[in-house]
């Protein structure tokens, strides 16, 4: 179930969306990154991390999507991180009443009545800027940045070179920009996000994507530049050359061009609506 990516740094992969757990083991326990996203997978982690004397001391959500702020109960009621941002979204989700209902109703068919909703989305808030998770065991620097989602992190564990990137360099899922609104520029937010992740790319040796394949050092800055020429060529309305949609998606994910499709009728309609970003 977990796979050694780097020394203590284990991950496991959900089938259906391909989602990675991270795990890093520190002095006293384990810090447990984006959990899930099955029932019986979530259960299944807790039991192998009482097997060998591991438990959660810390977890940490690096957006507010709700497939990265699922919960167990066996995983224990360790305190779980995410940016302030992040926490007050999340926050906001659960203040309504009818907010169960609402999660629910985004679920993939497949798991629709199974991700356990108890838990979901007990985000604590870290101070606004906080640049580290606070916890007994490597430290891992926390990069904040606006693309993706709101309070989306990137978490760096520097003794280790490992880049934990949520919901980006990905090498199955398109650059998902937010939402195309009247109050942000979605564009230049991804862009700045896949600066930061630029900057720090020069040290690290493995990549772990929300979604998809763990990458090595050869493979940041790639995924960095693949990810960076979508958001250009959707901004600019340029033709589109990414094995992640059309006919050279792998077999089985031909639905990420859904996303993508989706992306350019909402730039479409943001143009219309004179909200183009300036160029870059």
């Amino acid at each position: 179930m977990l796979t050694e990516v780097a020394p203590g740094v284990l991950v496991h992969q959900s089938e259906l969306l391909r989602n990675n757990t991270v795990v890093v083991r520190g002095g006293t326990g384990v810090l447990l990154i984006d959990p899930g996203i099955r029932n019986s997978e979530m259960a299944c982690l807790a039991n192998d991390l009482r097997q060998v004397g591991q438990p959660v001391v810390a977890g940490f959500a690096t957006h507010p999507d709700w497939d990265h702020v699922l919960w167990h109960p066996e995983l224990g009621g360790a305190p779980r991180y995410g940016t302030a941002r992040c926490a007050a979204f999340m926050r906001e989700v659960l203040s309504k009443p009818d907010w169960k209902s609402h999660v629910a109703a985004g679920f993939p068919p497949e798991i629709a009545d199974d991700p356990p909703l108890d838990r979901f989305g007990r985000i604590s808030g870290l101070p606004a800027g906080a640049t580290r998770i606070p916890w007994d065991g490597p430290a891992v620097r926390i990069i904040e940045h606006p693309a993706h989602a709101p309070g989306h992190a990137a978490l760096f564990i520097e003794e280790r070179g490992v880049l934990v990137a949520g919901d980006m360099l990905s090498d199955l899922f398109v650059p998902m920009l937010d939402d195309f609104g009247d109050t942000n520029d979605p564009v230049e937010e991804y862009l700045a996000g896949l600066r930061l992740l630029d900057d720090v790319a020069k040290d690290v040796d493995v990549v772990v994507p929300g979604h998809g394949s763990v990458g090595t050092a050869g493979e940041v800055t790639a995924r960095i530049a693949l990810d960076r020429a979508y958001v250009l060529a959707l901004r600019d309305g340029e033709a589109f050359d990414d094995p992640r949609v059309g006919s050279s998606a792998e077999p089985g994910w031909e639905w990420i061009s859904d996303i993508h499709e989706g992306q350019l009728r909402n730039l479409a309609r943001r143009n219309e609506r004179g909200g183009r970003p300036e160029a870059i």
